[in-house]
């Protein structure tokens, strides 16, 4: 069938921050890459100020733009809404989108609390009855690596699992000077690097295992208390500050956690935004009585594998052969990057849409690592192991 044969699928988008622009660039690209059952339409474009979201709709491409996304979901031209906002927003909008019987992509974390992150998985799985699908925007689940780990995990290699150990260092706050931004306040994000970072920690870790985590025991730190506010904006809503004011720092600079799994392993589990000389450091070890893996997502094409009885010790596998997950369109050798991730992403998607098969990670996974967040937060409070 050809693409002119296939059916459409309108998406809007609301926002089009750093997110927006990948999501952006996985619509445009997806169907030139992949060959699939529907044929995405960059229909709408969302965002709060009328300049702003006009110049972005230009260059990312979209074929309209709106600053009523409410307006714009109940679209008959819109099949899809996708959500790249601050976590903050994301409850009002997909519980909006799925009663308008529109699927949804959701970026992650779900939401800001394990309450809405339950109202969430509730109304998903009422949509879902009338076909409806929603997804949660954990995209290094999409690294060929990192499926490729799963599926040697899968087939027993690895043995019985006794340890995971997963880091997310980053250090773009390390700087006192850095501005308050809404990542740093709990009304916008909820949390800081647990809900930033550490997510898609559990999200993986899991993921990989094919496991749930069963308890915590945990301690968040916030160093910088308070930072500068950013400079006026042109909106003319904006607060007005006096120059040189500060605001306090509502969320956690670094997140560290114990976990245990419900099948025996134990886990370590490090997140922080104030890890000097580390840019976007995510590694994951996962040791069973068999063999290892290693990953970092700083060499994304790269997956460390040790089987027992292998006395040179780990070895590299160069994930970019065409047998290896989403790697069939290229020839052998050819290296992808972060943002093949969100194309990788938005395929699986509009596959499952097209072809009425579920969708993964779902609302409810989604909501699982909504639950590891809170019982983090929970065991900080009480300094005690917490249940999920």
């Amino acid at each position: 069938m050809s693409a002119a044969e296939k059916p459409t699928l309108g998406i809007a988008m609301v926002g089009h921050g750093l997110m927006g622009r990948a999501h952006s660039h996985a619509w445009r690209n997806v169907a030139a890459i992949f060959d699939l059952p529907v044929t995405p339409v960059m229909t709408v474009l969302c965002g709060r100020d009328g300049v702003a979201v006009e110049r972005a709709r230009r260059w990312l491409r979209w074929n309209d733009a709106s600053t009523d996304w409410h307006t714009a979901i109940e679209r008959p031209d819109v099949q899809l809404v996708d959500i790249c906002t601050p976590s903050a927003s994301h409850p009002e909008i997909a519980l909006a989108a799925l009663a308008a019987g529109k699927h949804v992509l959701c970026e992650k974390p779900l939401a800001n609390s394990l309450t809405e992150a339950e109202a969430m998985a509730q109304g998903a799985a009422q949509a879902l009855q009338v076909g409806a699908r929603s997804m949660v925007g954990f995209n290094y689940r999409r690294v060929p690596a990192v499926e490729l780990a799963r599926q040697i995990i899968a087939v027993g290699r690895l043995g019985e699992i006794r340890h995971v150990r997963a880091q997310y260092l980053q250090e773009w706050l390390v700087d006192p000077a850095f501005p308050l931004t809404w990542r740093l306040t709990q009304e916008e994000a909820g949390s800081g690097a647990l809900g930033d970072l550490a997510s898609h920690l559990v999200d993986l870790t899991t993921h990989l295992l094919a496991d749930e985590i069963t308890s915590v025991s945990s301690l968040l730190r916030t160093f910088v208390g308070e930072r500068p506010f950013p400079a006026p904006r042109s909106d003319p809503d904006a607060v007005a500050r006096s120059p040189g004011a500060h605001g306090a720092v509502t969320v956690d600079d670094a997140s560290l956690f114990l976990a245990q799994f419900s099948l025996g392993g134990v886990g370590s589990f490090e997140a922080t935004r104030v890890a000097a000389g580390n840019k976007k450091a995510m590694k994951i070890e996962i040791n069973g009585t068999a063999g290892s893996l290693r990953f970092n997502v700083e060499r994304l094409n790269e997956l460390e594998l040790f089987e027992g009885g292998d006395d040179a010790g780990f070895r590299t596998i160069l994930v970019t052969e065409p047998r290896h997950p989403w790697m069939s369109g290229w020839p052998a050798g050819h290296v992808i990057g972060w943002e093949h991730t969100f194309v990788h992403q938005a395929r699986d998607l509009l596959t499952a849409i097209g072809e009425d098969r579920d969708v993964f990670p779902d609302f409810g996974d989604g909501l699982q690592t909504q639950r590891v967040l809170a019982a983090v937060e929970t065991a900080h409070r009480s300094r005690r192991w917490e249940p999920v």
